[in-house]
């Protein structure tokens, strides 16, 4: 029989269910703390080393600093009482006489000097710790984002298509600018703390052995109070991660430049707007609930320590009123007083921040854990013999995208001879472009294999794969650089080569409207960067992304409706390059305009994830079945509209 499920704590600790679990349970929580602290102060270290260096020395300093600051304040306001009360019995000199007598029996100057020299070193060593703390923390900042990005690199497609990846994403990003370097400086801040603390306490213990202990034993609930409401608002964030990206998401609806013609056309500025206040409110009244009883605790736990605060200085001013104590004892004392509970306050500030910081950065650990699936399943991995035409087969493939059970396809089983041209048909929703995000393997198949060459596409080095295909999606990436840069990416280890980028601009039919610019290649595009930069059209844009795969050193061409926002006119003279270029390559085509399909070598005909047909064009018109019907219908559509 099965129980409730377990409570989990912040750190994904089941929490104790008996008195016996108690100590597993904190073992665990006390190992996981230390090795995120751990995790933290190697990225911070790995990024930049001065930081740490500045921060032991700048600790050391500011820990003895205020005991130091302290002192002198003391003994510069005894030399003056003591300097007031041999004046006023002096009185009845020269005003030059008493300062040369008062000048010879007290030593104002010394303190002075030592005042200044105290507050100059002070302002230093403080603006150079901020200094470096600055620059490092971008430094620390930059080098986190770049871990984030480099592991994006290699995260598998499929977790692009989960919420929780996001969440993860989310909540890496989010913390990577500022938790690394606040927790180490929190926790630098907390030895200093600790320092000032144990030299003021020394202090104190002199007036009163009580008075440290009553200030740290006030200063208890305000600790459990921060600890608390720190992992409760750890909780709340990392809960309510789907409301932040929602209030990003209609905020980026607003204000993206693609979207902003239908949005206004539609009059759905005003939906969106109320949907992010919508979410908001929702996030914000449990986030205000959250501040508002830590803060309640925090206002009634400070006026109980500004009791016994008072309290305390009460005695002391007893003490220099009864004679027992000089007028600058108060000042230390009290001032010993004040930091005491300054620095209490600090460390359990600073020691709230920094375990709460440890749960946040466990994001970042969580988004570093994830597993690469698709990656080599031998080693050494299998090179690819390139240049040749290749042989692809499919065996009984099914596959169904991450979070969902519906298979998009169902037992394909196919195969395409080397150098060979093929055609994908179907209606849209029929697999076609699944088809080759396995092919090109973006994505592994449930079940099932497919071969390149006869050997299984798993065993292949996954970027000599990526780089045997030339491969256009259709959802083409539009970059915001210049013309140059959108058509050599499809082959960046070539780099510009000015032939070939003309070779391949001509392929595509893009050649005409670049020539057309001043800047010609160098021409920006997008305004997102430069003021100057040129707004393509669908169909432009397309046709330098059909450029990028003509540019690109492939021995498989894929193309996944490369023709669709073209013309029949245009469509039909890129077809024509393609016929060329693909001689002796291998290549597969999906295009809904079926005229591109008759000079095809096969055409697969995809339903609802299945190929329900197979053979050349004049074959399946012979069969008059699916493609005979498509066929039909879109050329007598076309004969209609003429």
């Amino acid at each position: 029989m099965y129980g409730p499920p377990r409570r989990h704590s912040n750190d994904g600790i089941a929490k104790p269910k008996s008195i016996k679990e108690v100590p597993s349970y904190l073992k665990k929580l006390i190992v996981g703390f230390f090795s995120r602290y751990a995790y933290i102060f190697k990225l911070v270290w790995s990024a930049s080393p001065l930081l740490l260096i500045v921060l032991t020395l700048s600790t050391i300093f500011n820990g003895v600093f205020p005991v130091v600051g302290a002192y002198i304040t003391a003994e510069l306001l005894n030399e003056l009482v003591e300097a007031y009360t041999i004046a006023q019995s002096l009185l009845s000199l020269p005003a030059d006489v008493i300062f040369e007598t008062v000048s010879s029996e007290v030593n104002i100057m010394f303190w002075i000097v030592l005042e200044l020299v105290f507050l100059i070193v002070k302002s230093l060593i403080n603006n150079i710790y901020n200094a470096i703390t600055t620059i490092s923390g971008e430094k620390v900042s930059f080098h986190i984002k770049t871990s984030i990005i480099t592991k994006s690199k290699d995260i598998d497609l499929a977790q692009f298509d989960l919420p929780t990846f996001y969440e993860k994403l989310e909540n890496a990003t989010r913390e990577a600018s500022f938790r690394p370097v606040q927790i180490i400086s929190n926790s630098f801040s907390v030895i200093s703390s600790f320092i000032s603390l144990i030299s003021f306490i020394i202090v104190l213990a002199t007036l009163s052995p009580f008075a440290p202990l009553v200030i740290i034993l006030i200063s208890l609930p305000a600790a459990i109070i921060k600890f608390s409401y720190g992992r409760k608002n750890f909780l709340y964030m990392k809960r309510h991660s789907k409301q932040r990206r929602l209030m990003e998401y209609y905020s980026n609806i607003m204000t993206n430049k693609d979207i902003a013609k239908e949005v206004r056309m539609f009059d759905l500025s005003g939906t969106f707007i109320g949907k992010f206040k919508t979410t908001f409110k929702s996030y914000f009244s449990g986030l205000k609930k959250l501040v508002i009883k830590e803060n309640l605790w925090h206002i009634f736990i400070s006026i109980s320590t500004a009791f016994v605060n008072i309290a305390l200085v009460i005695y002391v001013v007893y003490e220099v009123c009864s004679g027992k104590m000089e007028v600058g004892d108060y000042s230390f004392y009290s001032n010993a007083l004040s930091s005491v509970i300054s620095c209490v306050a600090s460390v359990v500030a600073a020691t709230a921040t920094i375990y709460q910081g440890t749960l946040f950065i466990d994001n970042m650990m969580e988004f570093e854990r994830v597993e690469t699936k698709i990656k080599p399943a031998v080693t050494p991995a299998l090179d690819i013999q390139r240049h040749i035409p290749h042989t692809i087969e499919f065996k009984d493939v099914s596959f169904s995208y991450p979070g969902t059970d519906r298979l998009v396809l169902d037992k394909i089983s196919f195969k395409l001879e080397g150098g060979t041209t093929t055609v994908l048909v179907g209606l849209n929703g029929a697999g076609k472009t699944t088809l080759i995000k396995l092919l090109t393997r973006l994505y592994d198949p449930v079940d099932g294999v497919i071969l390149l060459d006869g050997i299984d596409i798993r065993n292949y080095d996954i970027k000599q794969l990526y780089k045997m295909f030339g491969t256009i999606f259709q959802d083409f990436g539009k970059y915001a650089t210049d013309i140059e840069e959108n058509i050599y990416f499809g082959d960046v280890e070539k780099g510009a080569v000015e032939a070939e980028l003309d070779k391949a601009a001509k392929h595509s039919g893009a050649y005409d409207f670049i020539s057309s610019y001043p800047k010609k290649y160098k021409t920006p595009l997008t305004k997102y960067f430069e003021e100057e930069g040129t707004e393509l059209s669908i169909g432009q844009w397309q046709k330098l992304s059909v450029s990028r795969a003509f540019y690109s050193d492939s021995d498989v061409l894929i193309l996944d409706e490369p023709t669709a926002a073209l013309d029949a006119i245009a469509e039909q003279q890129i077809f024509k390059q393609f016929e060329e270029l693909t001689k002796g390559k291998t290549s597969i085509f999906v295009s809904h305009r079926l005229s591109s399909a008759t000079s095809a070598d096969k055409i697969l005909v995809l339903e609802n994830g299945k190929v329900v047909e197979e053979g050349s064009h004049k074959d399946l018109m012979e069969l008059k079945g699916k493609y005979f019907e498509l066929f039909s219908t879109q050329a007598k559509r076309y004969v209609e509209n003429k």
